[in-house]
């Protein structure tokens, strides 16, 4: 008997280094496992129970893969919104449908176990199947778009185009901007088209949708890019029969662009100009004043409307009522119109215009001073 009970006691030591083994294990897993999961997955959610914890984190490293190999390499962004009040695991089911996604229940269960299900965003969002699990829930707390529309105005001049960044979504300060829109040589533009001393005039109008954390030197270098791609050789041919380059020509473009209201008329206020370049006549266009006079606080305008006759005695290089000949360098951005309207401007007899008086916006052209003089409103 004495040795049956040694054997029991025996067994029942042995079963107890079993069980406190067992329990060391358990305990180390429900530490380990965890671990494991946030250098995999990222922090779980502080508020989930250490039980909860546990089992999402092994339920996702079962389907490690899932989690963070997307659903397809190769794919595009597509459009995907969010209504608001639609609950995680609607939109887990929408991503499976639409293939962003290759299992809705793996996507929810990683919503839950970092939180992300609680403060996914209503809105309308560009998503990729190219993104894994990780990166579409982080995609969904931000509506805010990764792409932003900019558009730059025919007409306006550098400040004005700066001042428009800080509504844009643009990160970008307007300050920063015209720094770097003051060093033309960084810009990629040849320099035999930018002899000025800033990028005025070479920023096309039109409408950018540009990376919202664009940089600034990337910004003016889409600009410079697209500018580049407007000047075709068709354009600088037309240009060159002109007797002007592409500097010259955007010079005068800038100068057609704010004359003109009426774009089609375009064409005929370049032959003016020009007629009067070859005259060796004097502009006497009142934008290049405006341009040189600068913001007016009193109008709150940088385009001065209308002029005094002190206005038009401004001493300034720009002024082409008392220097001959084009201005130093463009005054404002001409848009491709403009720009083509100098390449193959009307073949006119006219020297003189001025607005109408009905207040359309057009002009009467004149061939000579009388003309233009009865032309005058009443």
């Amino acid at each position: 008997m004495a040795g049956s009970s040694g054997s029991l006691r025996i067994f029942v030591f042995v079963l107890v280094i079993l069980f406190c083994v067992s329990l060391a294990g358990l305990a180390w897993a429900v530490q380990a496992v965890p671990q494991q999961a946030a250098r995999e997955f990222g922090p779980a959610d502080p508020n989930l129970t250490a039980l909860k914890r546990f089992s999402l984190s092994v339920q996702l490293l079962a389907r490690r893969d899932q989690v963070l190999e997307p659903a397809n390499r190769g794919a595009g962004k597509q459009p995907v919104e969010i209504e608001m009040g639609e609950s995680a695991q609607g939109i887990a089911e929408k991503l499976e449908a639409l293939k962003l996604i290759g299992d809705s229940e793996t996507f929810l269960l990683y919503l839950v176990y970092s939180g992300l299900d609680k403060t996914i965003q209503a809105g309308k969002y560009q998503l990729s199947a190219a993104m894994n699990l990780v990166e579409i829930a982080d995609a969904l707390q931000d509506a805010t778009p990764s792409e932003v529309p900019f558009a730059i105005l025919p007409g306006w001049r550098l400040e004005e185009i700066a001042s428009a960044l800080p509504t844009s979504g643009l990160e970008i300060s307007p300050e920063a901007f015209l720094e770097m829109a003051k060093q033309p040589e960084l810009s990629g533009l040849p320099r035999e088209w930018v002899r000025s001393a800033s990028l005025e005039g070479f920023l096309l109008p039109e409408t950018y949708i540009l990376p919202r954390r664009i940089t600034v030197n990337e910004l003016i270098g889409v600009f410079a890019r697209r500018f580049q791609e407007a000047m075709t050789p068709d354009l600088v041919r037309g240009f060159g029969s002109q007797g002007l380059d592409v500097f010259q020509a955007v010079t005068l473009a800038s100068i057609v662009q704010r004359e003109a209201v009426v774009s089609e008329e375009q064409p005929m206020i370049a032959s003016v100009f020009i007629n009067r370049l070859n005259a060796g006549m004097s502009l006497d266009s009142d934008p290049t004043v405006q341009y040189s006079l600068g913001y007016s606080s009193e109008k709150q305008t940088w385009w001065k409307n209308p002029l005094s006759l002190d206005d038009l005695r401004v001493n300034s290089p720009y002024n082409t009522y008392l220097n001959a000949g084009l201005p130093p360098g463009p005054i404002c951005a001409p848009s491709i119109t403009a720009l083509t309207a100098v390449a193959y401007p009307a073949q006119t007899p006219y020297y003189y215009f001025r607005a109408k008086c009905d207040g359309s916006g057009r002009h009467s052209f004149a061939v000579n001073y009388q003309e233009h003089i009865n032309n005058a409103c009443p």
